[in-house]
């Protein structure tokens, strides 16, 4: 692999599985580590097309690839044979190749290995935050690594001038006509809510926008393309195409091209609600300091629920009784698949509340390590 000949400081593995995600964290991770830090990243992914949507410069087609000073090489089976990094992260428990970990065990002294686990706010993340995991044959610990809201956790990604992008951007009109010429729109009327929308396929979806319909103020839904949502097409009569909008009642709903990350996170930052998917966009929207509605990855046996309900628990500290209601009902109701249809227009008398409870979450998440930092101070102690 000749960009990766020389040994890198870092080696990041990732096993995209059939979202964003995982290489969405990976991804993120990879450029700050470079930008900030100024290491030497080896980044493996075994799916180029899904990591391609994120980053049009990638070429799938392409063993090995160098793109903003990443070193990208394609997870292949045989495994290609390489000297592994200093620290290699392993990223939601993806299974290193066995070929790799046999010449990690090989260095002396080894390389500092860690797996980065899944976001969770369960209170039994903080007892296995760090925990040590000998190789049963071989001379090697693996760590597991958890990111998390309290400072006994990793802490989330976050870039070190990503509030002050924010802050720039949500004071300065002009940038925001220029994000606005960007996606080929125009702003809608003043007085609009605005709303993004990012979920998986969820049969709740066709109430929610017959109630953005009903609305008694006007609301423009900016939903960038992914798979599933067939509910817009029902609501729409017919498919809708990227670019192309709908206006039914008090709605106006656009579909979107797939964004890159930087644009997108201009998008959480422009609109009044979010509703986000996963772990990526879930964290981006949470450091926009606007209100969000999570749709938490289902898994089987309801395993998610309690992952949902931990949040949850969390996120609404502080929050008026009214207000937290409201925030649970919906939340609830959008991950169960089945929205009533008031719980929309509850949401929205308490909008005014729950935005200013989204600034001050955002606000104690800013007093927390961010997970770039922790990871790198943690590596850097086992080495």
């Amino acid at each position: 692999m000749p960009p990766s000949a020389s040994r890198p400081d870092w080696d990041i593995f990732c096993r995209v599985i059939d979202n964003f995600g995982d290489i969405g964290v990976c991804w993120r991770l990879a450029r700050q580590l470079i930008r900030e830090y100024r290491l030497r990243v080896r980044l493996w992914v075994n799916d180029l097309h899904t990591f391609k949507r994120l980053c049009p410069a990638v070429t799938p087609e392409m063993a090995c690839q160098t793109i903003d000073g990443l070193d990208i090489g394609r997870w292949d089976d045989p495994f290609p044979s390489v000297i592994p990094g200093e620290v290699v992260l392993e990223t939601f428990a993806c299974h290193l190749p066995d070929t790799y970990v046999d010449r990690m065990a090989q260095i002396v002294p080894p390389p500092v290995w860690i797996n980065l686990d899944y976001l969770s706010a369960e209170n039994w993340v903080s007892g296995c935050h760090a925990l040590p995991s000998p190789h049963p044959q071989l001379p090697l610990t693996k760590y597991f690594f958890f990111p998390g809201f309290t400072s006994d956790t990793g802490g989330l990604l976050r870039e070190n001038d990503l509030e002050l992008r924010r802050s720039q951007f949500v004071a300065t009109p002009c940038r925001q006509a220029a994000f606005w010429q960007s996606l080929a729109q125009s702003a809608p009327d003043a007085g609009t809510r605005l709303v993004s929308l990012f979920a998986y396929d969820n049969p709740a979806l066709l109430t929610l926008l017959q109630s953005w319909e009903r609305s008694a103020q006007p609301v423009c839904c900016l939903a960038p393309a992914t798979r599933g949502q067939q509910a817009v097409d029902i609501f729409a009569g017919r498919p809708l195409r990227i670019g192309e909008s709908i206006r039914r009642g008090a709605l106006e709903f656009r579909r979107l091209s797939f964004l890159a990350q930087e644009d997108y996170d201009q998008l959480l930052w422009l609109c009044d609600v979010n509703f986000v998917r996963g772990e990526d966009s879930f964290v981006r929207a949470q450091w926009a300091a606007r209100p969000l509605v999570w749709h938490i990855y289902p898994q089987s046996e309801n395993a998610h629920r309690s992952k949902l309900e931990a949040f949850l628990d969390r996120y609404r500290k502080g929050l008026p009784a009214t207000a937290d209601s409201a925030l649970r009902k919906l939340w609830l109701a959008w991950n169960s698949g089945h929205l009533a249809g008031d719980e929309w227009q509850q949401w929205l008398v308490e909008a005014d509340r729950l935005t200013c409870h989204a600034k001050r979450w955002q606000q104690q998440l800013l007093a927390l390590p961010d997970l770039a930092s922790s990871l790198l101070r943690f590596a850097r102690s086992r080495i």
